[in-house]
């Protein structure tokens, strides 16, 4: 050791020692760079990077040692045999590479360490080369112990080097390893040197192939730092290119692991080159090797576990010649109970990517969204657009020898139950009609709700007509039974109309238009009945419809027109009330009675306005009678229901000026069969107005005695078709008995409509009936003719 010291300190001089520090630490610096790179590359890539670190370290060292020798002052007279020096190079940069090469390719320590002792063997071997190149006049001998210790140096501090290098690429590491290496080559340089003992040797003569030493190590340090220079510049700026890579990878592998979708890289083999986990997820193959995988042996081996199904080798073939052909393909598989949309997209330069998106709740919700588009939301029916195209379907599947029916299927009073019971009620009943509806046709057959209280069935693959007809009057049965809802026992009927393919129709459209006609001719003849199309009805249905348009052209051009029946009292023969009659007295067809039209009105709703329009001239016109003579005026169920009847009725006596007292409002029995407790609100309102209330045609329908004890009726008006067989029928007698005797017991007025001959309001007289109207006293006739009939009461209508 103390030879050592000797020699560093005497026998160097320093400053080309701090000269050949400096290229070393830059030659160490350079060479763990590129080590690290070497490390983060493979294949040829690696192969490039440790050839290159191989140069730059074997051309530190090399310049190290002869920077060095300049300093060494003994070797100041002598000279390096050309050959040697350079054999000396070739065995510094090949031990090294060697070295590189099995440090670089391993991530296990002690092949790593053996790469690190053969790059300091290296430094040996270069060194006491080169000192083999030395020629002066002088014997070189060596201390073999100091020689054996600076082999150790070098071949321990370079192991530790590449050892620490290799453990992680930061700048700790970095420059830790840099400096090992460092102390590896100056340790064993300085301590080979203090192994040398020279001998003057007059007779030792330098070659004529030797450099002199001072130009050899000029040369080579300035080579030698240009070439660590460059390759630390590239180093550098390809650990700048490979941080931004492994940026950019950081963002593409973060990108990949939070995609929604699988994806998954083939190249033009059908090998997988890359794929993110939620491809392995989804698919179920977390537990499979796939990178560098064929997709076919994937399948088969999936196959293997039945988590696949169909020919492997024939699927992957499409997928790659798919790919290679440019296609753009998408399929959706089901996986594990989940159905998952492939799409497959070729790469330029061959191999396709492949996305996976599982897309399982997508199609539930477009499967609800069809269904709610096709189904009606309260009964889950088919709704008209299903029905349309299912009817259409059953109209081609139908032979030459099957017959189609439609039948059309309106609810009756449901309005009523609506109004009465409340929106839930009606709603629940529907659920329960379209319930019915189903557990009663065919298997075949096809049950819609198109809209309201409307419903309608297709009956296919029957030849006979007695089947629609079977079908029409167990729908009619079963719909009429009674209903038990919320505590409510509902009693509704249906109306059925009908019409059969092809005798009634061909297409879809004239089939359900015949069905309807139809069914409004089942309603027409008393509801709670079925009636099949018939070839006259479409004519009736347009003289319907015309002369509903004629209607409402009427109200526009004032052919309404209000004429008035005297209402007589029996004992004293005079005048005290005036019923108003709505004629229509049309351009072309002349005075029309309300039978033909009221019924349309009543449907179409305008019986509204009608009724407003004569309640307003009622009221005016009979403002200009005597005090004591009071009008009547009809109102019908669907006024009844009107929310502004309150309204219209203030209104027309506030216009017209007539007292409340002289009004007065006949409502027939149907009207207290809504909802019961708002209609006895509105007749007590009214009432309270001043209004008088008749009930109009008892004894024709329920004839419910609990009216009369209900609501305090100011009048019973007693039905026509008694009157009319006073003399005939002893039971009308009987009734019309009862019905004044009723009257006078609980102090209401009783009025006998239809009195045509003296012998009936004799009997009537006689039973202590109060009021009587009829054709005896006058038909109804214009405002004009009120004057008239008060001055001649008894006026009998001109036959």
């Amino acid at each position: 050791m103390y030879q050592v010291l000797y020699c560093l300190t005497e026998e160097h001089d320093w400053r080309l020692v701090t000269l050949g520090g400096a290229v070393c630490l830059l030659a160490s610096a350079a060479a763990i760079s590129l080590f690290h790179r070497a490390r983060a590359t493979h294949g040829l890539g690696r192969l490039v990077w440790i050839a290159l670190d191989a140069v730059v370290s074997g051309c530190g060292v090399w310049a190290t040692h002869f920077i060095a020798m300049l300093a060494y002052g003994p070797g100041g007279a002598g000279a390096y045999n050309i050959p040697v020096t350079i054999l000396s190079l070739i065995f510094a940069i090949s031990l090294t590479f060697v070295g590189l090469s099995l440090a670089a390719s391993s991530a296990r320590a002690p092949w790593i360490v053996l790469g690190g002792a053969i790059v300091g063997t290296a430094v040996a071997t270069m060194h006491y080369t080169g000192m083999a190149a030395l020629e002066m006049p002088a014997r070189v001998d060596w201390i073999g112990s100091t020689v054996a210790a600076s082999v150790l140096f070098g071949i321990v501090f370079a192991a530790l080097a590449l050892f620490v290098a290799a453990r992680r690429d930061d700048l700790f590491h970095a420059l830790t390893a840099s400096a090992l290496l460092t102390v590896a080559i100056v340790a064993h340089h300085f301590t080979a040197m203090g192994a040398v003992v020279l001998t003057p040797d007059p007779t030792l003569a330098i070659s004529g192939l030797s450099i002199p030493a001072d130009s050899l190590s000029f040369f080579t340090a300035g080579a030698a730092v240009a070439i660590i220079a460059i390759a630390l510049v590239a180093a550098l700026l390809d650990r700048r290119a490979k941080g931004e890579l492994g940026r950019q990878q950081i963002v593409l592998d973060t990108a990949l692991e939070n995609m929604s979708q699988g994806l998954c890289m083939f190249d033009a083999d059908g090998k997988i080159i890359l794929f993110n986990e939620r491809y392995a997820a989804m698919l179920g193959r977390t537990d499979i090797l796939l990178t560098g995988r064929l997709l076919v042996d994937v399948l088969r081996e999936e196959q293997a576990k039945g988590q696949w199904q169909g020919d492997a080798g024939e699927f992957f073939a499409r997928l790659v010649a798919d790919a290679r052909e440019s296609r753009t393909t998408t399929d959706v598989v089901t996986r594990f109970g989940r159905s998952i949309r492939v799409v497959n997209q070729p790469m330029h330069g061959g191999g396709w990517v492949a996305t996976f998106e599982d897309i399982t709740e997508w199609l539930e919700a477009q499967a609800k969204i069809s269904h709610m588009a096709r189904h009606d939301a309260l009964t889950s029916l088919p709704n008209r657009v299903l029905f349309h195209e299912q009817l259409v379907q059953g109209l081609r599947r139908t032979g030459s020898g099957d017959q189609l029916a439609v039948l059309c299927l309106d609810l009756d009073h449901f309005k009523d139950i609506n109004d009465s019971l409340g929106h839930p009620i009606g709603d629940a009943l529907l659920k329960e009609v379209g319930r019915r509806l189903k557990a009663t046709v065919g298997e075949s057959d096809t049950v819609a709700r198109l809209g309201g209280d409307e419903f309608a069935v297709v009956q296919i693959g029957r030849s006979e007509e007695t089947a629609a007809r079977s079908l029409a009057g167990r729908l009619v049965e079963v719909i009429s039974a009674p209903y038990e809802i919320d505590d409510h026992q509902i009693i509704i009927g249906v109306s059925i109309g009908i019409s059969l393919s092809p005798q009634d129709g061909d297409n879809p459209d004239e089939l359900l238009k015949n069905a309807d006609l139809a069914l409004y001719r089942a309603k027409a003849d008393g509801r709670g009945t079925y009636r099949f199309f018939e070839t006259g009805m479409d004519a009736r249905a347009q003289a319907r419809r015309l002369l509903e348009m004629d209607m409402r052209a009427a109200l526009q051009r004032d052919e309404f027109q209000p004429y008035y029946q005297p209402i007589r009292d029996v004992a004293s023969g005079r005048v005290v009330a005036f019923e108003a009659l709505l004629r229509w007295n049309h351009p072309q067809r002349g005075l029309i009675a309300p039978l033909s039209f009221i019924p349309l009105a009543e449907e179409t709703g305008l019986i509204i306005q009608l009724g407003d329009f004569v309640l307003r001239s009622a009221c005016t016109d009979a403002a200009t009678w005597p005090d004591d003579v009071d009008v009547a005026v009809n109102l019908s169920p669907v006024q009844f229901r009107n929310p502004n009847l309150i309204a219209s009725v203030t209104e027309a006596l506030a216009l017209s000026g007539l007292d409340a007292r002289r009004l007065e409002l006949e409502i027939t029995e149907s009207v207290l069969l809504q909802n019961s407790e708002a209609t006895l609100a509105t007749l007590h309102d009214l009432r309270a107005m001043g209004v008088r209330i008749s009930l109009d045609d008892f004894g024709t329908g329920y004839s419910s005695l609990s009216y009369l004890r209900s609501f305090p009726f100011d009048k019973i008006k007693i039905d026509r078709s008694f009157v009319s067989e006073l003399g005939t029928r002893e039971d009308s007698m009987a009734i019309i008995r009862a019905v004044t005797g009723l009257g006078r017991s609980l102090g209401i007025v009783t009025t006998a409509e239809g009195v045509e001959n003296d012998g009936q309001l004799e009997l009537l007289r006689r039973e202590g009936c109060t009021q009587a109207q009829g054709y005896l006293f006058s038909k109804p006739r214009p405002a004009s003719d009120v004057a008239i009939m008060l001055d001649r009461p008894q006026l009998r209508a001109i036959a």
